[in-house]
C-alpha cells in the first residue's frame, strides 16, 4: 500500500493544496500559442520531427494496416461479419496515430498523407452503428454486451476518437470525421447522465476529450457531460458488471476526485484523470478540483517520480506502490505516463501560470518521454527503467501499443508548449529555435542550441505594449538577460522573469543560462539510491551505457573530487553532448538517457556509485 507522507527529489518545491468552490467561465491565467502557429527551426527537435514523418508515420500507418489487424477491424465492423483481432481497446491505437497525421499534416501538409487519412475515416463512417455506437469489439463480438463493463475501455476508445476527430478537423476543416464523434458523444450521453444510468470510466480519457469537443462546438452539454463523469468517481458505482471484484484504487474509484490527496492505482489512468479536472476546472472554477490537483502533483512530484520524469514504480499495476520507493531496475515509468505528466503539467501551468509545472513538463519532456522511441524514429520503448542488464531493448510495436502510437500524436504537437499569452504578457516557457506568431501583428523568434547551450536569442516582430516573461528553468542558479545589448534586472514572477515595457519591431532579447554539470543526490528516504548520485546538465538526466564503459562497469564510481568535462560529439547519436567524469584514475562516459540503447546491447544505469 503507497504510504501518504515524505518528501522527494529536494530540487523541487512543494505547492499548497487548495480549497473552495466553484464558478463559471474560462479560468486561465495563460493560454497557450497553438502549434499551428509555431515553425519550429531547431538543431535539437527539427531531426526528430523530420523522422517522425519520414519514418514513424510510416512505422504506424504499416503496422495498422499491414501487421495487426487493426484497420481490418473496421472493416469487419462495417460489414458485420468477420472476428474481431487484438485487444479490446486497439481501436484507440488507430485513433492516436491519426491523430498524429492530423498534428503532421498541420505542420507538413501532405496531400498523400491526408487522402490516407481521409481513407481510414471513411472506414470509422462505416463501422459506426445507426444510434451512432463505434467499438469495433463489441460490434464484432456481441453488441448486447455493451456498456456491460466499465474497464473494456469503450469510452477511452471514444476519447481518442474525439482528440482525433477535433485535430483533424482543425488540420483539414473536414467534418466527417468530427461528425462521426459528435455522434458517439451523443449516444452516450443518451444512455447516461442524470436520470440515466451511472457510469465509471474504468481508463480515463473521455474526460478531457469532451472538454475539447466542447470547445470546438460551443455545445456545454460536452462539458456538462465531462463534469458528470468526473463526479461519478468514489461512489461504489464501478462494476465489470460480471460479478468480478472492481478495484477501486486501481481506477482512481476509491474515493469523490475532490477528496483526492494521492495518486495510487495505474499512473496513465490517473494523468488522463487530472488532465481532465484541470480541463472541466477551467471552464467551472470548480475550486474542488483544483484544490485536489494540488495537492496530487505536491505527492507526485515530491514522493513519486523520478529524476527522469518518469512516474509509476512497479510493472503489477503499471502504477504505483509506496511513496519514496524508486527501484531503479524494475522501474516501469511508461511513455505514456511520462507524456500524461507532460498533457498534465501544461494543463497546471496554463490555470497557475507558475513555471514549476513547465520544469516539470520540461523534465517528462526531454527524458522519460523522448526515450520512448528511438533516434531512427523506428523503435519504441514501453517501459524505461533507470538501469538495464542489457536486456531491455525499444521493440518494433507491442500487443498492447498505447505507447507508439502515442509518441505518434506527442511529437508533432509539441510546438504547443513553447509559448503562451495572457492579458498583460506573452509567455515564453520552454527554449525550442522557431518563429511564432504569437499575436496579430507580432511575432518571436528563438535562435538555441538549447538544450545544450544556455544561450537563447528572441527577436521580436512588430510592436507589443505586454511584458515578455521568460522561464528561468528550476535547474538555472545563475543566469543574465540583456535587452539590445544592454544588461537587464527583471523583476521575477513565480520563477519567470518579468521585461515589462514596450516592445517594438527588431528589439532583441537575450538570454544566457549558465549550464554545469550537476551532481544530483535522491532524498534520504529514497533507500534504492542510497549511496548512489545522478548527473544532470541542463534539462537533460545522463547515464552510463556500457558501449562508453567497456571495462569495469560495475566499479566505476564518483567522488567529490571528479572533475567533469561536457563535450559536444556531432556524430556520435544524431549529435550529442556527453559527459567525461575523471575520478582519480578512473573515467567514466556518459551519453543524455534519452539516447540509451540505440547501440550495442548493454548495460545502463543512471543513478552511480558515490564515494565520499
Amino acid at each position: 500500500m503507497k504510504q501518504r507522507h515524505y518528501a522527494i527529489i529536494s530540487i523541487l518545491l512543494l505547492a499548497g493544496c487548495a480549497q473552495g468552490g466553484s464558478g463559471e467561465g474560462q479560468l486561465k491565467a495563460v493560454t497557450p500559442v497553438d502549434f499551428s502557429l509555431v515553425k519550429i527551426q531547431d538543431e535539437f527537435w527539427s531531426p526528430r520531427l523530420d523522422k517522425h514523418k519520414s519514418t514513424t508515420l510510416k512505422v504506424c500507418i504499416d503496422q495498422i494496416e499491414n501487421k495487426t489487424g487493426r484497420i481490418r477491424n473496421f472493416e469487419n465492423a462495417a460489414k458485420g461479419e468477420g472476428e474481431h483481432s487484438g485487444i479490446f481497446f486497439d481501436d484507440s491505437d488507430v485513433y492516436k496515430a491519426l491523430e498524429g497525421m492530423a498534428y503532421s499534416l498541420i505542420n507538413h501538409p501532405d496531400p498523400e498523407l491526408e487522402a490516407k487519412c481521409d481513407e481510414w475515416i471513411d472506414k470509422f463512417a462505416a463501422a459506426q452503428q445507426p444510434d451512432g455506437y463505434i467499438n469495433t469489439y463489441y460490434t464484432l463480438t456481441g453488441l448486447d454486451k455493451r456498456w456491460t463493463d466499465m474497464n473494456k475501455h469503450e469510452m477511452y476508445c471514444a476519447g481518442h476518437m474525439t482528440e482525433a476527430a477535433v485535430a483533424y478537423y482543425k488540420a483539414t476543416g473536414k467534418r466527417k470525421f468530427l461528425d462521426v464523434a459528435i455522434r458517439m458523444a451523443d449516444h452516450m450521453m443518451s444512455v447516461f447522465g442524470p436520470g440515466k444510468r451511472d457510469w465509471v470510466p474504468g481508463h480515463e480519457e473521455i474526460e478531457l476529450a469532451l472538454v475539447k469537443l466542447y470547445q470546438v462546438t460551443g455545445e456545454k452539454k460536452y462539458l456538462d457531460f465531462s463534469n458528470w463523469l468526473l463526479n461519478e468517481r468514489g461512489h461504489g458505482l464501478g462494476s465489470h458488471g460480471d460479478g468480478r471484484k472492481w478495484d477501486p484504487l486501481y481506477y482512481q474509484d476509491e474515493m469523490p476526485v475532490t477528496q483526492m490527496t494521492d495518486i495510487a492505482g495505474h499512473a496513465v489512468r490517473a494523468m488522463y484523470l487530472y488532465c481532465g479536472m484541470a480541463d472541466v476546472a477551467s471552464y467551472t472554477h470548480d475550486q474542488g478540483f483544483m484544490g485536489a490537483l494540488n495537492c496530487l502533483w505536491d505527492d507526485v512530484v515530491l514522493r513519486n517520480m523520478y529524476i527522469t520524469g518518469g512516474i509509476g514504480q512497479s510493472a503489477h499495476n503499471e502504477g504505483f506502490t509506496e511513496d519514496c520507493s524508486l527501484p531503479n531496475l524494475t522501474a516501469y515509468c511508461e511513455t505514456c505516463a511520462s507524456v500524461g505528466m507532460v498533457l498534465w503539467n501544461w494543463r497546471m501551468n496554463q490555470m497557475t501560470g507558475d513555471s514549476k509545472y513547465v520544469d516539470v513538463l520540461e523534465r517528462s519532456m526531454y527524458n522519460g518521454a523522448l526515450a520512448g522511441i528511438s533516434l531512427a524514429g523506428d523503435r519504441f520503448f514501453y517501459v524505461n527503467p533507470l538501469a538495464s542488464n542489457g536486456d531491455h531493448h525499444r521493440q518494433e510495436w507491442y500487443g498492447c501499443a498505447c505507447c507508439p502510437s502515442q509518441i505518434c500524436r506527442f511529437l508533432p504537437s509539441i510546438g504547443n508548449y513553447i509559448y503562451g499569452i495572457s492579458g498583460d504578457a506573452v509567455w515564453v516557457n520552454l527554449y525550442i529555435g522557431s518563429e511564432a506568431d504569437v499575436e496579430k501583428g507580432f511575432t518571436l523568434t528563438q535562435e538555441t542550441r538549447y538544450p545544450w547551450e544556455g544561450d537563447v536569442k528572441i527577436t521580436v516582430g512588430g510592436k507589443l505594449k505586454k511584458a515578455l516573461k521568460l522561464r528561468v528553468p528550476g535547474w538555472c542558479k545563475e543566469y543574465s538577460i540583456s535587452v539590445n545589448g544592454e544588461k537587464a534586472e527583471p523583476a521575477m514572477d513565480k520563477g519567470y522573469a518579468v521585461l515589462d515595457r514596450k516592445w517594438k519591431d527588431g528589439d532583441v532579447i537575450e538570454l544566457s543560462m549558465n549550464m554545469p554539470v550537476e551532481v544530483i543526490a535522491a532524498d534520504p528516504r529514497v533507500k534504492e539510491d542510497e549511496g548512489l548520485r545522478a548527473i544532470q546538465r541542463g534539462p537533460l538526466v545522463y547515464c552510463m551505457e556500457e558501449a562508453d564503459n567497456l571495462e569495469g562497469f560495475d566499479e566505476l564510481n564518483i567522488s567529490p573530487s571528479a572533475a567533469f568535462e561536457a563535450t559536444f560529439q556531432p556524430d556520435l547519436l544524431c549529435g550529442v553532448e556527453t559527459i567525461k567524469a575523471v575520478n582519480g584514475d578512473q573515467v567514466l562516459n556518459f551519453i543524455p538517457y534519452y539516447a540509451w540503447d540505440n547501440r550495442t546491447a548493454g548495460k545502463m544505469k543512471v543513478w552511480i556509485p558515490y564515494s565520499e
